[in-house]
């Protein structure tokens, strides 16, 4: 069972930045592809970014890219969500997810608790 908890969110002005943490409780972090969902309010949860287990390969939802930026540190057992430019539409709960048994972009084993970020315009 791997516990993922998440950090770092807040409030930010419009095309300010945040960085998102996520503490892993494993060593076993390290073997896990892992991912940054967000779920505003009203809305279904969504796909942010995702990393392979090695950090080789990077995904990003659309509506992020070349804004955001995922990286991962195994030996810290630590997941992060660099956030650029951030826009009012970026405000949500973002929460990371450890282990997508099938699909990099959805159905993950673990989940965390979630970090609320606002922006404002």
């Amino acid at each position: 069972q791997v516990q993922l908890v998440e950090s770092g969110g807040g409030l930010v002005q419009s095309g300010g930045s945040l960085r998102l943490s996520c503490a892993a409780s494993e060593r076993t972090f390290s073997r896990y592809d892992m991912g940054w969902f967000r779920q505003a309010p009203g809305k279904e949860r969504e796909f942010v970014a995702a990393i392979t287990w090695t950090g080789s390969n990077t995904y990003y939802a659309d509506s992020v890219k070349g804004r955001f930026t995922i990286s991962r540190d195994n030996a810290k057992k630590a997941l992060y969500l660099q956030m650029n430019s951030l826009k009012p539409e970026d405000t949500a709960v973002y929460y990371c997810a450890a282990d997508p048994p099938n699909n990099i972009y959805r159905d993950y084993h673990y989940w965390g608790q979630g970090t609320q970020v606002t922006v404002s315009s």
